[in-house]
């Protein structure tokens, strides 16, 4: 499917689009799990607990019988204070990432992120690992907005731009992102660098996927 010909902005989702973010994640949840008790991970496995929002990443890690409020409670506790710790010990863009940043600001587009890590989270990772670029709003999990994949983060970044929807790139790598721009009527772009596959992005809706960071360039 084509874009339309008039693109005004472009919203990122964080981790797994602009930031590969798993190796922090994957090492932080495992030392919060090890420390309680209860068995740990691989790396990949994490692929598929990311994406919703810290609170599900814990829960989804526990063991099936440990998943009760209180546990999950303090374990997010945990994990909110080990990944605080440990964010960025290997977080990094993803190859290509700096070139399309850049090649969007000399396009003078506006661009934002929209992510289900913690707001607080979200601003530090930005504001730290993509410093180098200029982004018109960066909103992360907050409490008085529904988590992705409800549209109303999406559709709040839009109006704070003034662009109608129908002239917004929604890009991320899963499929509650893929949910997320189609609910907010936006054009979607899958990535297959990131978390998860194509089949996936496909299947949830995407527009378009791309294989590598300029190819977004392509579509506006």
């Amino acid at each position: 499917m084509s874009p339309p010909r008039n693109i005004a902005a472009v919203i990122f989702d964080l981790d797994g689009t602009l930031l590969d973010t798993l190796a922090d994640l994957a090492d932080s949840m495992n030392a919060v799990l090890a420390a309680a008790g209860h068995p740990i991970h691989a790396q990949a496995d994490y692929c598929y607990f990311v994406g919703e929002g810290m609170e599900t990443l814990v829960r989804r890690t526990l063991p099936e019988g440990n998943r009760d409020a209180a546990e999950v409670a303090a374990r997010l506790a945990d994990m909110r204070h080990e990944y605080g710790q440990n964010w960025s010990r290997r977080s990094r863009p993803y190859a290509g990432i700096p070139a399309m940043l850049a090649a969007l600001a000399g396009r003078q587009l506006p661009l934002a992120i929209l992510s289900n890590k913690p707001d607080d989270f979200t601003r530090l990772t930005v504001a730290t690992l993509l410093a180098d670029w200029s982004f018109a709003e960066v909103r992360g999990m907050r409490d008085d907005t529904p988590a992705k994949p409800h549209p109303a983060g999406a559709s709040a970044i839009a109006q704070s731009l003034g662009v109608p929807p129908t002239q917004v790139l929604y890009v991320g790598d899963t499929a509650t992102d893929m949910k997320t721009g189609i609910g907010a009527g936006m054009f979607t772009v899958g990535v297959t660098w990131g978390f998860r596959d194509r089949h996936e992005l496909e299947e949830n809706g995407a527009h378009s996927v791309i294989d590598a960071p300029m190819q977004l360039l392509d579509l506006i």
